[in-house]
């Protein structure tokens, strides 16, 4: 499999964003319904995340320093 760029991987991410916007559920109505539905969309996120492969030797296009 080729390897993907940051720039890849960042334009995959945006080109689910239209359709995550299409699926987007009503808003619930108590706490442990909203807790539920972000739990789902860490879920659904996270699968969608997961199909790409990113290599470790990857870095971050900015790094922190204290």
């Amino acid at each position: 499999m080729d390897k993907l760029t940051r720039r890849q991987v960042a334009a995959a991410i945006a080109a689910t964003a239209p359709l995550a916007a299409q699926e987007a559920p009503p808003q619930p109505a108590t706490p442990a319904d909203e807790l539920k539905a972000a739990a789902e969309r860490l879920r659904r996120t996270t699968g969608t995340l997961a199909k790409f492969e990113v290599p470790m030797a990857a870095e971050p296009a900015f790094s922190f320093k204290a």
